[in-house]
This record gives C-alpha cells, sequence and structure tokens, in this order.
C-alpha cells in the first residue's frame, strides 16, 4: 500500500493523504516526478516498463511517497528502478505541469551511466538503454515509447535548446 501526500492549488502540502489506487478528492493533487538522464553522446536513459504497466518504453519516474519532497522522489525513484544514486546538486528541476489533479516536476541529470552498472527494479522495468532523440522518435511513431514521457523529453529538449 503505497500512501501519498495531497497538495493544494498552490502546490502546497496540505497534510492530508491518499492512498494509490483511491480516486484523488476533489480539490486536491498530487505529485508525479519523472527524470531525463542525458550521457555527454547526447542520449537518453530510457526503462522498458513491465507489461502489466503498459509494456512501453519511457523515462523514469513515479510519484513521491508520504513525506518526500519531490527532490527525495526522484533521486528514490532512481535509485529504486535503476540501482543508481543521484546527488541533488546535479539534478536540474526543468519543468512543473499541471494537469487535472497532477503536478509533474519534471528533472535533468547529465550523467554517462555503463548499462552493466543499472540494477533493474523487476516488478516494473524489464529493460533499459541509451538512445538517440531519432531513435525516441523513432519508437514513438511506431507505437513503442509512452505518449506522455515522449511529450516531456519533447519539453526537455526545448529547455535545452533555450539555454
Amino acid at each position: 500500500m503505497e500512501v501519498r501526500d495531497l497538495y493544494d492549488e498552490n502546490k502546497k502540502v496540505t497534510g492530508k493523504t491518499f492512498i494509490k489506487g483511491e480516486q484523488v478528492p476533489k480539490g486536491y493533487f498530487y505529485l508525479i516526478v519523472i527524470i531525463v538522464i542525458e550521457n555527454d553522446q547526447g542520449e537518453f536513459l530510457i526503462q522498458k516498463r513491465v507489461a502489466r504497466k503498459g509494456g512501453k518504453w519511457a523515462l523514469t519516474g513515479g510519484h513521491p511517497k508520504a513525506g518526500e519532497t519531490s527532490l527525495e522522489g526522484i533521486i528514490e525513484e532512481v535509485k529504486e528502478e535503476l540501482g543508481i544514486d543521484v546527488s541533488k546538486d546535479k539534478l536540474t528541476l526543468f519543468k512543473e505541469i499541471t494537469n487535472n489533479d497532477q503536478y509533474f516536476d519534471l528533472y535533468y541529470l547529465k550523467k554517462n551511466i555503463d548499462i552493466n552498472d543499472i540494477v533493474i527494479q523487476e516488478e516494473e522495468v524489464d529493460g533499459v538503454m541509451w538512445a538517440s532523440n531519432d531513435k525516441v522518435n523513432n519508437m514513438f511513431q511506431v507505437g513503442e515509447f509512452h505518449e506522455g514521457h515522449y511529450k516531456i523529453l519533447q519539453e526537455y529538449l526545448k529547455y535545452r535548446n533555450q539555454k
């Protein structure tokens, strides 16, 4: 049973919680964190979700547990799903999005990670790979890449190109 914090319309923690799978009470929001990990070759670390989670390729992310901040949540998700430790001072929050009853905090990390060092969380992830933007575009066109995460990658590319 995963307990998550509920946020108000100003993205402030309310002190109230809900359990994963329950309906979010009207007027409240919950938080989703997603990270774009890019290596020095301009490739993105993507992961294949297990079949019960749609089986598509996507970015790494999830939901902070009750009591975790956004930053703590994304660090924990990377550790859980990929077995990789990341330092908070290396992460950049590049965009915040509100959609219906969800807040999305989108992070970026520049890091060269050896695929052989990754220890996947088998309950959530079927595999990982580095992929160029062209490869991700092709995967999306043939329905292999998660649509929402594809849009997030496009947001990141806009952010990167404005820097």
